[in-house]
């Protein structure tokens, strides 16, 4: 392993990072070469789509307002999030990626009728859009030059927010469901050492999280914009790597988990909160520690939203990129295989271990929708055999799992039919446009096997819900009731089940807790109280189920919601009354201080992993933490009181 000593060598890497872009769509594509063109495909013939907005899941799937399935086939509408590059006049089409000047605002606008472009998106198959921002087009008051909006001459005078407002609109009047992205702190293309590594980068996170509570409510009355995807490819910057779970200013979990809430309770409950897998860490050459760790930490780690039903987890794959390899050729290019490079077992094995895990296991503190919220290729002059391999294996993986995606870009420019072909509609100078079913496109066979694609349809029956608590850092109170209510344990870290979820599982070190309505349902009566319990008060005499331990038990009729913790050692139990009838009263022991006791069929998977843990059954619920205080310990749980249901 290289060792890295001395300011000499830092600012070497610092510079080799500076010219490495992370995740980035490619510049123009080589031209064409004597390959003949495929034979024209036919566009998708669709059925209209009937949905009732707002959207949840339930489980690995988006279901609506009716329960019933709505799967995500989107597209990027880029450009609001800046097509600049970073160097050069901003005015200049040639200082913009690919040539390409968005003028600040979704691109296309010069070119073609903005009812024109959405009909396109209709044309092949699209039912929602990803629609990308930057922070710093929130609080753009320039006006948008006259040249930009040509072809939409009614944007003339408006701010590039103004001009996001209307395309929302239309989007949302023609039917398509909005996912508003997060894609950049700055309005610039995206993505390397560019300032916008982060949430945080180039914007305070108070500030970050205040747009989003603005963009939040902005759209709150029109219930087809759907979904916040939180921030785009969160990435290391020239020194640091961002991280999932650590506390810090570089916690994307803790970033995510927070402003999530934030959005559901202060801005729009409605809204889908879409969080994606971390991008990269580590340092891009031969001998240093990198990777793409994407949304393999969510094994271990998972959002518990104060809103069940309510979190998509999100990740991007390209061809040229690998689950070690930053994407970057000559400067920064390492010897890590591409996802091109991989054969189709191997594909299927890293893009199940990264990301598609999360919808693919039922059942777990992490099941949850994984959309796949980019992904792309050349096109028509992207002669290359493995790009246009990975692309249909891609395509295989979609179709398999049944997943949810959004294709980056829908939108670009051509010019006599050349330019960066990566679009699936392009539109020249004059307004004339190239679309995806034109004759020689080759990826319209394998788009239309991809929109055509059966999957599960209707009515999606409710499931139960496995959730995670982690008051690693600080308070992790995920239950609305309790949030609406003064601290019950002031200086402790408190951790809450969320609103009808109950207690199941807790971790002998480590803090975490898992949560569950599994068999019951909500228990929580509607006007029923909460306790907090300090003490051996609600233990009977005769009663003594962890004898020479000290019992945190609830009162017959209450059930676990929640506990406290003052570093590892036990602090208090919250208890909530359920209705009469609801709680059984027998209980037995659960001990797991000198191992795991979850039960030969616990679902849940591992909430504290590498921790000891315990869980009550399915037909149970906790009903009181066993603790020592003994010389030696730090009187973290050893014992839960498992009690059956009524």
């Amino acid at each position: 392993m290289v060792t890295v000593r001395g300011s000499l060598v830092r600012a070497t890497l610092a510079a080799v990072l500076l010219l490495v872009p992370l995740t980035s769509l490619p510049v123009a594509a080589a031209e064409p070469g004597a390959a003949s063109e495929p034979p024209a495909t036919a566009a998708p013939v669709l059925p209209a789509e009937d949905w009732t907005p707002p959207l949840s899941t339930r489980g690995r799937w988006i279901v609506d307002a009716d329960g019933d399935r709505f799967k995500l086939r989107s597209g990027n509408w880029h450009g609001a999030s800046g097509t600049w590059n970073g160097s050069g006049d901003p005015e200049d089409d040639a200082a913009h990626h690919a040539g390409e000047n968005s003028g600040r605002m979704p691109l296309g606008l010069d070119r073609a009728p903005m009812a024109e472009i959405i009909a396109g998106f209709r044309e092949i198959g699209i039912n929602s859009i990803r629609l990308p921002f930057s922070n710093e087009m929130v609080h753009d008051s320039r006006p948008v030059t006259d040249d930009s909006v040509a072809a939409n001459p009614a944007l003339r005078g408006k701010t590039p927010l103004q001009v996001y407002d209307a395309v929302v609109r239309e989007l949302t009047a023609a039917g398509l469901a909005v996912i508003l992205n997060n894609h950049t702190n700055t309005t610039r293309w995206c993505c390397g050492v560019d300032g916008n590594e982060r949430w945080n980068a180039s914007r305070s996170t108070a500030v970050w999280e205040d747009d989003w509570l603005f963009m939040a409510r902005r759209y709150r009355d029109n219930p087809r914009v759907v979904g916040a995807d939180l921030y785009n490819e969160v990435r290391r910057n020239v020194w640091d790597d961002p991280n999932w779970g650590l506390g810090d200013d570089h916690d994307w979990f803790a970033a995510s988990q927070r402003v999530g809430d934030r959005i559901l309770t202060e801005a729009n409950p409605n809204l889908l909160i879409v969080v994606e897998g971390i991008n990269w860490t580590g340092i891009p050459v031969d001998g240093f520690a990198h990777e793409r760790p994407t949304l393999e930490p969510a094994r271990r780690l998972s959002h518990t939203l104060v809103d069940s039903g309510k979190l998509v987890y999100s990740a991007h794959f390209y061809d040229y990129t690998g689950p070690n390899h930053s994407g970057a050729t000559g400067t920064g290019e390492t010897s890590d295989p591409r996802y091109r490079d991989l054969s189709p077992s191997e594909l299927v094995a890293v893009l199940n271990r990264q990301a598609f895990f999360v919808s693919g296991e039922q059942d777990q503190h992490f099941t949850a929708p994984v959309w796949i919220s980019e992904f792309g290729v050349g096109g028509r002059a992207e002669t290359g055999q493995k790009p246009r391999a990975w692309f249909e294996n891609f395509v295989d993986q979609l179709i398999r799992t049944d997943a949810d995606f959004a294709y980056w870009p829908l939108v670009g420019w051509h010019d006599n039919r050349q330019g960066n072909g990566w679009a699936l509609l392009h539109w020249d100078a004059m307004g004339r446009r190239m679309g995806l079913y034109d004759g020689d496109d080759w990826r319209a066979a394998a788009w239309t096997r991809l929109i055509e694609a059966g999957g599960r349809t209707g009515p999606v029956a409710p499931v139960t819900e496995w959730s995670m608590l982690s008051p690693d850092h600080g308070d992790f109170v995920q239950s609305r009731r309790m949030r609406a209510l003064p601290d019950w344990d002031s200086g402790a870290r408190k951790s809450v089940c969320p609103d009808g979820q109950r207690l199941i599982g807790l971790a002998h070190t480590g803090n975490r807790g898992l949560c569950s309505d599994v068999t019951a349902g909500a228990l929580w009566a509607p006007a029923g109280g909460h306790e907090v319990v300090v003490d051996e008060r609600h233990v009977r005499p005769g009663g003594d189920w962890a004898s020479g331990y000290t019992k945190l038990q609830c009162a017959e009729g209450q059930f676990l919601i929640g506990y406290s913790v003052r570093g590892a050692a036990v602090s208090a139990a919250l208890c909530a009354a359920a209705p009469a009838g609801k709680l059984g009263t027998g209980g037995r022991t659960l001990w797991f201080d000198r191992g795991d006791n979850r039960g030969a069929a616990a679902k849940g998977g591992d909430f504290a992993y590498g921790r000891y843990k315990g869980q009550c059954a399915d037909d149970e619920y906790a009903a009181g933490i066993a603790y020592t205080g003994r010389v030696g310990s730090s009187r973290t749980p050893d014992a839960l009181y498992c009690r059956k249901l009524g």
